[in-house]
């Protein structure tokens, strides 16, 4: 019951993190004028699934930015990327070879509505040519209508870019913490969610947007890494 007892306490301190807050986000809501941590971990949850205790929304992906050392990339830069363009050529879409986030949702849709003919190249490569974002457009879009949906929390971490940073830390033991991968499943995902019709086993049967760390154990002591970091989160 180790680890029930240990997510049992993780959701109670995203209670009080929500408190702290203020209460969730929607990236749809969101503007880089809001007073975002420079460092920061986010916690995206399914806006149509709770735990199996309550009525508690399910986490459903957590993530970071600049774990590599001289990295400067920001914790709203990196929101910004999976919530996609907000005006310009790409209006309404954004770029999934830009943001992890986005091309597992897209994939996910491609799976599930058999749209392989329509989108033959979605998530190869680091870039494309004009014409081919301009194909990909629509589905662009689909992805970006879903994420700008999702409730959302983050914390203030800031400590300088490392793959040892506290971020990575917090990140890595989460979603090790949350994973149903190959373990008994708690708060398991529900037949409806999108992350069902995944290309990848590891999201399908972790129930998390995620694929890195999900069969890793986990080290209980992070919880107490982040009662500190929420303590340090302010309002927007």
């Amino acid at each position: 019951m180790a680890r029930q007892d240990d997510i049992d306490r993780f959701y109670g301190l995203l209670n009080d993190l929500e408190q702290r807050v203020g209460g969730t986000r929607q990236l749809k809501n969101c503007t880089g004028y809001m007073d975002w941590p420079d460092r920061g971990v986010y916690i995206f949850f399914a806006p149509d699934e709770y735990r199996d205790s309550g009525d508690q929304l399910r986490v459903t992906r957590i993530g970071t930015h600049a774990v590599s050392e001289g990295s400067s990339t920001s914790l709203w830069n990196r929101l910004r990327t999976h919530r996609g363009a907000m005006r310009g050529t790409y209006d309404g879409g954004g770029n999934h070879r830009g943001s992890v986030f986005r091309k597992r949702v897209g994939e996910a849709f491609v799976e599930r509505d058999s749209l392989h003919g329509e989108y033959p190249q979605w998530g190869e490569g680091s870039s494309a040519k004009r014409e081919q974002r301009l194909d990909e457009l629509e589905m662009e879009r689909r992805v970006s209508d879903y994420l700008r949906s999702l409730p959302f929390l983050w914390l203030k971490v800031d400590d300088e870019p490392s793959a040892d940073s506290q971020r990575a830390y917090i990140e890595r033991n989460t979603i090790a913490l949350l994973s149903n991968y190959q373990q008994d499943a708690v708060d398991a995902r529900s037949n409806d969610w999108l992350g069902n019709h995944s290309r990848s086993v590891k999201i399908r049967e972790s129930g998390l947007w995620n694929v890195n760390h999900v069969g890793e154990e986990y080290d209980p002591m992070f919880l107490d890494i982040l009662t500190d970091a929420i303590e340090d989160t302010q309002p927007l």
